[in-house]
């Protein structure tokens, strides 16, 4: 889970597409691609931030490009991560709380307003917009990700340090458990080699279901926000969809 599993498709296909059918944005990232998005952020925790292995983060992000290069960064330097997606009948639900600050704190600007309340106290806080470019505005004791993200460098960082055993989650939860529960889910789910996952963000907000599971076993994510389902067959037809969430 430290790192990006091997795909089926050619080296220059998107591995994570991010759409919007009521604003008509898209993101293609290839595997190569999402990597250095992963590596940037991961920089951003262990460099800008200054946090070892084993800090707390919070991911309060709904389903996102974006929100995958913070999650696969985050992990891949062996931060303990916390997730608050709508629960999901048998599958683990990370809620951020407790009397321990988190060390950092992602979560969208419309979140922030939602939820004021619920965010969890933490030394570093970013805001992640879900658009394109950066933000207009951010509120006193927050950053932009967009623009600190770019500060660091897209090399992978070295997973020599993280053990299989290690905390990806406050909960305790090992990486190699969070594995293995991802790969149980895409048995669940019938994923496989030379499939191509279509995803309705609105409906699957768990990251299990709509990123870790599918690259558990390299197979492709087109993650739509505000599917239209009028043109659902022409996308499954346009995209060479093989599975649909």
């Amino acid at each position: 889970m430290t790192g990006l599993p091997a795909t089926t498709t050619a080296p220059g296909s998107p591995l994570l597409t991010w759409c919007d059918d009521a604003t008509g944005d898209r993101v293609d990232l290839t595997a190569q691609q999402l990597g250095a998005w992963a590596a940037r952020s991961a920089g951003l925790l262990r460099d800008g931030c200054g946090l070892p292995p084993g800090s707390r983060v919070a991911v309060l992000l709904p389903p996102h490009w974006r929100t995958a290069a913070v999650l696969l960064g985050a992990w891949s330097v062996g931060m303990a991560v916390s997730f608050r997606p709508r629960a999901t009948a048998g599958l683990p639900v990370l809620e951020p709380g407790g009397d321990l600050p988190y060390d950092a704190v992602f979560v969208t600007p419309e979140r922030l307003d939602d939820w004021l309340e619920d965010v969890p106290e933490g030394t570093h806080r970013y805001l992640v917009g879900t658009g394109p470019g950066r933000l207009d505005e951010v509120p006193g004791g927050w950053l932009d990700w967009s623009a600190e993200v770019l500060r660091h460098t897209d090399t992978p960082p070295d997973h020599a340090s993280i053990r299989p055993s290690d905390p990806a989650s406050p909960d305790g939860t090992s990486y190699d458990e969070w594995g293995s529960i991802a790969r149980e889910l895409a048995h669940q789910l019938d994923l496989r080699a030379g499939d191509r996952l279509l995803v309705d963000a609105a409906e699957h907000e768990q990251p299990l279901k709509w990123l870790l599971a599918p690259l558990s076993v390299g197979v492709p994510v087109v993650l739509c926000a505000n599917l239209d389902r009028s043109r659902l067959d022409a996308r499954l037809a346009a995209e060479e969809i093989t599975r649909v969430l």
